[in-house]
C-alpha cells in the first residue's frame, strides 16, 4: 500500500492553504522584467479530457503566457518548474491525487535543466499530464464541530452539503470549504476567534480514497468591545462609531459586522472603511475593534446627457457637498435642460433646478432624514407644467433588499392643457416600499424588483382629496455561461381615486410613452382622448415590457424588445386602448454599466405619433 499524508499545526487564511506541499488558491502574480527574451511554443497532452484537462491547462502559466517571451532560459525554466506544482494542485482539486506531470523544454525534463542552459529561439515545450485515478473521500471528520442552532439567522450549511462526505470526489477545494464552514458555524454563535488548528489528510493509493480530519478550536464566546476610530479628519469619530450600530457588550455576530460595514458604505463619505479585530478577547469577554477609515474629498460634481429623436437632447449636472457638519450630511444640487432640438428654440426647452439635503443616522443608524426642494418648467406633448415643490421625509433601510420611505410633500403648480390654464396647490403624504433583489442596478441578470407607493393628498384650489397608487415589478432570468443571454420583464400598474379629471392636476394623472415606458411614442403622449382632438391623463395605467438581451462579445450586446401600455379615464383599460412599440438596440458594456442605444417603432400609431424613435443612455432600459 502506498500512502501519502500531510498534517499542519496551523492553517493559512481562507484564500489559500497547503496540502502535500502544494499551495492552493494563492495569488502568485509578480512583476517580471524581460531581460533576455526567450520565445517558446507549447504542446499540451492529457490522459483525461473535459474538466480535468481544462483545469490542468488553466493552471499552466506556460500556456497562459505563451504569446509573451520568458525572461531568458532561466525565466522559462522557473516558469516550467512552477507549473509542476500548479498543475498538480489543480488536479488535486479535481480529485486526482496520483497524477504525473512531465514538462520538457527542448526535449529535456525541465526539472533537470540548469538555469544557464543554451536553448533555441523559439524552443519547443511539451506538457504531458497523466491524471491518474479519481480519489473519493473515505473517512471524514470535524473535531469540535459547532452544535446545531435554533436561530435561523445563525445557520450555516453542514460541510456534507458541500461535498465533504464519504463517497464524494475528494476535491481539495471541498476541504477548504469544509474548514470555512466549520469556522463560520462557531462564529455565527458568537465565537469570534474560532480557527482551524490542525488538518490531517491521508491519501490511500491502494484504494484511491482520502481520509480527512479537521480540528477546530472555537476559542471563547465573545461580545463586541469598544470601537476605536482612526483616520477620521472631517468626520466626527463618535458619529462614525454610532453609525456602525454596534453596542459594547452585544454578542459577537459576523452578520452584525457585515451590516455595520454596509451602513458605513452608505454614508458615501469614505474611500475605505475597514474593521480590525484585536488580537485577543479581553478577560471580560469583549473583543475591541479598530475602525480604520479614509475619507473622500468633500465635493463632487458630475454631468450626463440623454437623447431621443422625439424628445431631443437633455443635459444635466449636479454638485455634491459631502459631510457638511461632520456627520456625513450631504447637499446635492441638480440642474437639467432638456428638449433641446434643431432649430434651437429656447421657448421649447425644459428646465429643472433642485436641491436635496440628506442627514444619515437620524433616530437610528439605518434611517435618513431627507429634505428636498425643486422647481421646473416642462413642456410635455399633452400639457405644460410650471411648478415648485418641497418634500420632507424619512428613508429607512430594513435590509440590503428592503427600503421604505415616507413623508409630506407640498406642491404649487400651473398647468396648461386641454382644460385650459389651471392652478393647483396640493399637500400630501407619501409612503413607499421597495424590495430590490437584483444582482445589479445597472445591468441585472437575475433576481427581481418590487415597488409600491401610496400618496393621499388634498388640493386647496378645488378643495378635493385624492389618492394615487402605483405598483411595479421587474424580473430577470440569465442563461448560458456568464449569463450571456438574459430575459427581462417589467409590469407597472397605477390607479387614482379622486374628483373628475378636470379637477386633478395633470402630474397626478397617468400618462404613458417614452424611454422608460412605451418606447416608440413621445414621453407622456399616451393618455385619454377627450373627444375633441386633445389628450388628457387617466385614472388607470397598465404598462409591460419584455426584453431579450444577448452578449455578442464581452463588450458588445444586442437587445430586442416589445413595450405595451394602457391609459384609461374612469374604467380599467380595455384591449383596444393598448399601445404597442417594438424595437432593437445595441449595448456597449463599460465598468460603469452598459451604454444603451435603442430604436423603436409604434405598432398602432395614431395621428401625430412618430414613425420611429431613437433612445440613448447609460444602463439597461429597466
Amino acid at each position: 500500500m502506498c500512502i501519502a499524508a500531510a498534517s499542519l499545526a496551523a492553517v493559512a487564511p481562507a484564500h489559500g492553504f497547503e496540502l502535500f506541499g502544494f499551495k492552493f488558491f494563492e495569488d502568485e502574480t509578480q512583476d517580471q522584467v524581460i531581460i533576455d527574451p526567450q520565445a517558446y511554443k507549447v504542446t499540451f497532452t492529457s490522459s483525461e479530457s473535459g474538466a480535468v484537462e481544462n483545469a490542468a491547462r488553466n493552471a499552466s502559466s506556460l500556456i497562459k503566457d505563451e504569446n509573451e517571451p520568458a525572461s531568458g532560459a532561466a525565466g522559462l525554466i522557473a516558469k516550467a518548474r512552477g507549473d509542476y506544482r500548479r498543475i498538480i494542485a489543480a488536479l488535486y482539486n479535481e480529485g486526482h491525487y496520483g497524477a504525473a506531470v512531465s514538462i520538457r523544454i527542448g526535449g529535456a525534463e525541465a526539472a533537470n535543466l540548469a538555469p544557464d542552459v543554451k536553448l533555441p529561439d523559439p524552443v519547443d515545450v511539451t506538457i504531458a499530464v497523466t491524471a491518474g485515478p479519481l480519489f473519493t473521500f473515505n473517512n471524514v471528520a470535524i473535531v469540535n464541530q459547532a452544535p446545531a442552532t435554533t436561530d435561523p439567522d445563525d445557520e450555516v450549511d453542514l460541510p456534507v452539503m458541500r461535498g465533504y462526505g464519504r463517497g464524494q470526489v475528494a476535491r481539495s477545494s471541498v476541504i477548504l470549504t469544509a474548514e470555512q464552514l466549520a469556522v463560520q458555524a462557531w462564529q455565527q454563535q458568537g465565537y469570534a476567534k474560532a480557527e482551524i488548528v490542525k488538518r490531517d489528510v491521508v491519501a490511500d493509493h491502494a484504494t484511491n480514497t482520502v481520509d480527512v480530519t479537521i480540528t477546530v478550536n472555537p476559542g471563547r464566546l465573545a461580545a463586541f468591545g469598544d470601537i476605536t476610530v482612526s483616520g477620521a479628519e472631517a468626520m466626527n469619530p463618535d458619529f462614525v462609531r454610532q453609525q456602525t450600530g454596534l453596542v459594547v457588550g452585544q454578542e459577537y455576530d459576523p452578520d452584525d459586522l457585515t451590516r455595520a460595514q454596509k451602513r458605513l458604505d452608505r454614508l458615501e463619505v469614505f474611500r475605505a472603511a475597514r474593521f480590525q479585530a484585536a488580537q485577543d478577547i479581553s478577560p471580560d469577554g469583549l473583543l475591541p475593534y479598530q475602525l480604520v477609515v479614509e475619507e473622500l474629498p468633500g465635493r463632487r460634481f458630475g454631468a450626463g446627457a440623454t437623447y431621443s429623436t422625439i424628445d431631443g437632447l437633455g443635459l444635466e449636472g449636479f454638485h455634491l457637498w459631502r459631510n457638511l457638519f461632520g456627520q456625513a450630511e450631504r447637499l446635492r444640487l441638480d440642474a437639467r435642460v432638456a428638449s433641446i432640438a434643431w432649430p434651437i428654440d429656447t421657448a421649447q426647452f425644459d428646465y429643472m433646478f433642485g436641491g436635496t439635503f440628506t442627514k444619515p443616522g437620524f433616530l437610528t443608524p439605518d434611517t435618513d432624514l431627507v429634505a428636498a426642494v425643486a422647481a421646473e418648467r416642462t413642456i410635455y406633448p399633452t400639457y405644460t407644467e410650471t411648478s415648485a415643490q418641497g418634500r420632507l421625509g424619512l428613508t429607512h433601510y430594513f435590509s440590503d433588499e428592503i427600503t421604505a420611505e415616507g413623508g409630506v410633500v407640498y406642491e404649487r403648480a400651473r398647468f396648461d392643457d386641454v382644460f385650459g390654464t389651471r392652478d393647483f396647490s396640493t399637500l400630501g403624504v407619501y409612503a413607499g416600499v421597495i424590495y430590490d433583489g437584483r444582482d445589479s442596478t445597472v445591468d441585472p441578470t437575475e433576481g427581481f424588483y418590487l415597488a409600491g407607493n401610496a400618496e393621499p393628498y388634498y388640493d386647496f384650489s378645488f378643495a378635493k382629496m385624492g389618492l394615487r397608487l402605483t405598483a411595479e415589478g421587474r424580473t430577470y432570468f440569465g442563461f448560458a455561461e456568464d449569463d450571456m443571454f438574459v430575459i427581462a420583464g417589467r409590469v407597472k400598474a397605477g390607479a387614482l381615486l379622486g374628483p373628475s379629471l378636470s379637477e386633478i392636476a395633470p402630474d397626478k394623472l397617468f400618462f404613458a410613452g417614452g424611454g422608460g415606458s412605451v418606447r416608440g411614442y413621445a414621453h407622456k403622449s399616451i393618455g385619454v382622448d377627450d373627444g375633441k382632438g386633445g389628450v388628457t391623463g387617466g385614472r388607470y395605467l397598465l404598462e409591460a415590457s419584455l426584453e431579450a438581451r444577448a452578449k455578442v462579445t464581452n463588450d458588445i450586446g444586442i437587445v430586442g424588445f416589445v413595450d405595451g401600455g394602457y391609459v384609461a379615464a374612469d374604467t380599467f383599460p380595455s384591449l383596444d386602448e393598448l399601445r404597442l412599440g417594438v424595437g432593437a438596440g445595441i449595448r456597449y458594456y463599460t465598468g460603469l454599466g452598459p451604454l444603451r442605444l435603442d430604436i423603436a417603432v409604434p405598432l398602432n400609431k395614431r395621428a401625430g405619433d412618430p414613425d420611429y424613435a431613437i433612445y440613448a443612455g447609460i444602463g439597461q432600459a429597466f
